[in-house]
């Protein structure tokens, strides 16, 4: 039985999958349409493991993302005008227009940024753990990645150090079942990847990644083990992408009654039906959530667009080196 207080918790839940699945879809068709560039990598189908993973977070918590990063970052709270400028390469974007859609980072957030390397984030996310640890803060950090980075060895090193050091980093495995075109299950010998947390002796889990609500929940327990100063552990969930691996992945490797089997499981569509079913919201009152978001969507872009380029001056800004 769901609680009447649960409501405007649950909506917010909603929002956030339709900013994803809304942002990610303009996206598509900007780039069918030639008006964006460059390398994009997009989440749809995978917005309840973002934000079932992210609810369990604090404001102040960190989390790493993937080249497949707008979600994580939409979760996390960011602003849509200042990741659609980014995609645009515009100077108004997170980035100032330089990063584009893999490089997107809001540290205002906790999000440590996007990353165009494979298994990136988890060398990034050890890192943060560790500083946590040594401040005596008792900040988590969230360590998205994909099926495919499970099989690189950073993964293994940063499992490892995390377990001798008792760090508070959650690792949120998403697995979709492909790397860009290869099948999981031709990669990995194993039906499934949180298993190999034993090995370093860490806790494990495994949720249904099209559900909101056991993203959240799996990925809170997990938490709140970490806030204990009980050390990381890891959490797969089991999701799908509904594009393919970039805009030009025409999905050859896979079939069309395989993409209708999880679609028929939409985080989206699942959750709309429970919210119905509990009564806490009626079909008009989450239309008008959907006519919010998609407003606010097409304001993204128009302040994309509207938006400038940077300047030739601005090129060796922000540089290390």
């Amino acid at each position: 039985m769901q609680r009447i207080e649960d409501a405007a918790l649950y909506a917010g839940y909603y929002r956030d999958m339709l900013r994803i699945r809304y942002f990610e879809d303009k996206v598509m068709e900007l780039l069918g349409l030639d008006l964006i560039d460059g390398a994009t990598h997009l989440y749809a189908g995978e917005e309840a493991v973002a934000v079932g993973a992210c609810a369990a977070l604090k404001e102040d918590d960190y989390i790493t993302s993937t080249h497949r990063g707008h979600g994580h970052c939409i979760a996390k709270g960011a602003n849509l005008r200042a990741m659609m400028a980014e995609v645009f390469g515009k100077a108004t974007g997170y980035c100032k227009g330089k990063g584009g859609s893999m490089h997107i980072a809001d540290f205002n957030q906790g999000n440590l940024g996007a990353n165009g390397i494979v298994g990136g984030g988890l060398s990034i996310a050890t890192g943060a753990g560790l500083s946590i640890a040594m401040r005596n803060s008792d900040q988590v950090v969230i360590c998205f990645f994909g099926d495919g980075a499970s099989n690189r060895g950073c993964f293994h090193e940063a499992l490892n150090m995390a377990a001798i050091w008792k760090l508070p980093v959650v690792y949120v495995c998403e697995n979709n079942l492909y790397a860009m075109s290869g099948p999981a299950k031709e990669m990995i010998p194993t039906p499934d990847i949180a298993p190999r947390a034993a090995a370093y002796n860490l806790p494990w889990e495994i949720a249904d990644g099209m559900d909101v609500l056991a993203v959240r929940d799996a990925v809170g327990r997990a938490v709140a083990r970490a806030r204990r100063g009980e050390g990381a552990s890891l959490v797969e969930c089991k999701t799908y992408r509904y594009y393919g691996h970039s805009r030009s992945d025409p999905r050859v490797y896979r079939s069309r009654e395989e993409e209708a089997f999880w679609r028929a499981r939409d985080p989206i569509k699942l959750f709309r039906e429970k919210l119905l079913s509990w009564g806490l919201y009626s079909m008009a009152q989450l239309e008008d959530i959907e006519a919010g978001v998609q407003a606010e969507v097409e304001d993204a872009v128009q302040f994309a667009t509207d938006s400038p380029l940077p300047s030739d001056s601005q090129l060796y800004e922000d540089l290390f080196v």
